[in-house]
């Protein structure tokens, strides 16, 4: 992947906030996903279309994390959102 990449979350795919989690659901598969609070703004930041580079920036500076940890960690939650389907390059 790479930071210009935007992603899109299909139709099938809903999100609620429980508590301090936010929960993903796919309703054709029935894959549930939680997300803490820094998943959930990603997941936020996904919705409205931004790129990676875009949620990197932002998350860094309202969290204050080190970029290439953040970027490391990124990578990761978007290679399992992918392999669950509920996202796709957009």
């Amino acid at each position: 992947m790479r930071l210009e990449d935007a992603f899109v979350i299909p139709v099938s795919v809903v999100a609620r906030e429980v508590g301090n989690e936010t929960v993903i659901l796919d309703l054709v598969t029935g894959t549930y996903f939680g997300l803490n609070a820094v998943g959930a703004r990603i997941w936020q930041s996904i919705g409205e279309g931004k790129t990676l580079a875009e949620i990197c920036d932002a998350v860094i500076q309202e969290y204050n994390v080190v970029r290439e940890d953040f970027e490391r960690d990124l990578d990761g939650l978007i290679k399992e959102l992918i392999a669950k389907e509920l996202v796709r390059i957009g």
